[in-house]
């Protein structure tokens, strides 16, 4: 059987991000990622700093570890990176946790195809905008929101992309016309991933969602759009394992 590249396993928890947001969850982080984003919160991922906390696991021992962490109080399991869609032995955990009943979510951010990408309730594609200093392939994106898009099962897809300043905010746009029939999520970016001081910072973070919120409101192109702030920052900061 495969391993998969995993680095925490904690929960359960509330989700901070997304069209999910709120859903209490449990989190399967799996190690590596092909973006080097320059605000990335979790770059221990790919970094190499985090090496030291990756452990081979194969499905059935992820599912030891869930209960063992969360007990029976969880039924949502969220799948989380680094780019969690660069692991085709996930497949082999989404079918043992659909089997099981319990319902999941994975963000990516569109770069790579898996087949298990279809078993997901809940698929949140984050293109990333022009702050991050990558590039979007937007034929590889096409091709993944199409795919996902064909589903009839009633699992759903969304957008989310991270706004720091008005460039990001334009990225948006076009994707958002890009891709009309796909909800999207516009979220505040968090600029500093390393500050331990919660309140100060979660002050900063307020203002900036009030800034992205005037920003929404004032454009014809985002009348459909969900305004978002990053939930978890707003709560525990930067700190890993909540």
């Amino acid at each position: 059987m495969a391993t998969i590249p995993v680095m925490e396993i904690f929960g359960p928890t509330v989700q901070g991000e997304g069209m999910v947001i709120g859903q209490k969850t449990m989190f399967v982080r799996t190690a590596g990622c092909d973006y080097r984003c320059s605000w990335c919160d979790s770059a221990f991922t790919w970094d190499g700093s985090g090496k030291d906390l990756i452990t081979p696991l194969t499905a059935e021992q992820i599912w030891e570890r869930l209960q063992e962490v969360g007990g029976t109080r969880f039924s949502h399991v969220t799948l989380s990176g680094g780019n969690p869609a660069l692991l085709g032995s996930l497949g082999e955990l989404t079918r043992l946790l659909a089997g099981k009943g319990i319902r999941m979510a994975v963000e990516t951010q569109g770069s790579r195809w898996q087949d298990w990408l279809l078993e997901i309730d809940e698929v949140t594609v984050s293109p990333k905008p022009p702050s991050s200093g990558m590039h979007t392939d937007w034929g590889k994106l096409d091709e993944l929101i199409s795919r996902l898009s064909q589903r009839t099962d009633g699992k759903s897809v969304s957008l989310k992309i991270v706004i720091f300043d008005e460039k990001d905010l334009a990225y948006a746009i076009h994707a958002h016309a890009r891709y009309p029939h796909i909800p999207l999520y516009l979220q505040t970016g968090n600029p500093d991933v390393h500050t331990g001081e919660t309140d100060s910072h979660a002050l900063s973070l307020i203002r900036r969602y009030e800034w992205l919120i005037d920003q929404v409101m004032d454009k014809d192109e985002l009348n459909d759009v969900r305004v978002l702030p990053q939930l978890h920052t707003l709560v525990w900061g930067n700190k890993r394992g909540v």
